[in-house]
C-alpha cells in the first residue's frame, strides 16, 4: 500500500504542475494511468451503461483535475478530451472486450479457451426480474451498435482496423 502511494504521489507530480503542457500530461495519462485503470477490462461483464459511466466519471475527474478544472466552470467532457488529447474511456473498453472477443473467436474449437467459452457454470439465482449479463451478450450489443459484421474477424487486420479508437491528439 506504502508503495503504490509513493508512486501515486511521483505521477501526480508530473500531472499537477502547471508548467507542463496539457497535451504532454496527456500522452503521460495515456501511457501511465489508463492502463492502469483499464487493466482486465477485455473480461468486465459490465452491467449495461451503469459500470461504464462509472469508469467514464472516474476519467473526467482525473481529466480535469490534470487541466485545473472543476465541474463548477462547466467545461464540457468533449472540449477536455480535445484539450488532453485522449478518446472517451467508455469507448477504449468498448475496443478492448471487441479486441479480445476477436482473438478468442479466431482460435481453433479445440484450444481450451473456446472450450472455456462453451461452457455453461451454475450461476447463483438472482432476483426476479434482472438479466443474466455475460460478456458475450454484452459484445454482441457492442457489434450491432457499432454496426461491425462478425464476419470481419477472421481478418486479423481488417478486424483491429474496425474496432481501433484512436486517441485525439
Amino acid at each position: 500500500m506504502q508503495v503504490g502511494l509513493l508512486k501515486w504521489r511521483k505521477v501526480s507530480g508530473v500531472i499537477c504542475d502547471r508548467k507542463v503542457p496539457t497535451k504532454l500530461k496527456g500522452k503521460f495519462y495515456c501511457t501511465t494511468v489508463r492502463p492502469i485503470i483499464l487493466y482486465g477490462s477485455e473480461c468486465w461483464a459490465l452491467k449495461g451503461q451503469q459500470h461504464k459511466n462509472k469508469v467514464g466519471v472516474v476519467e473526467m475527474r482525473m481529466l480535469r483535475w490534470m487541466c485545473d478544472n472543476t465541474r463548477q466552470d462547466k467545461i464540457r467532457n468533449d472540449v477536455i478530451w480535445k484539450k488532453i488529447g485522449v478518446a472517451p474511456i467508455e469507448e477504449k473498453i468498448t475496443k478492448n472486450q471487441l479486441k479480445w472477443f476477436g482473438h478468442v473467436q479466431r482460435r481453433s474449437q479445440k484450444a481450451p479457451i473456446r472450450r472455456m467459452n462453451d461452457m455453461t457454470f451454475n450461476q447463483e439465482k438472482r432476483k426476479k426480474g434482472t438479466l443474466k449479463r455475460t460478456l458475450e451478450k454484452l459484445i454482441k450489443g457492442d457489434l450491432i451498435l457499432s454496426n461491425i459484421f462478425e464476419t470481419l474477424i477472421l481478418n486479423c487486420i481488417k478486424w483491429h482496423r474496425v474496432i481501433h479508437v484512436a486517441d485525439l491528439t
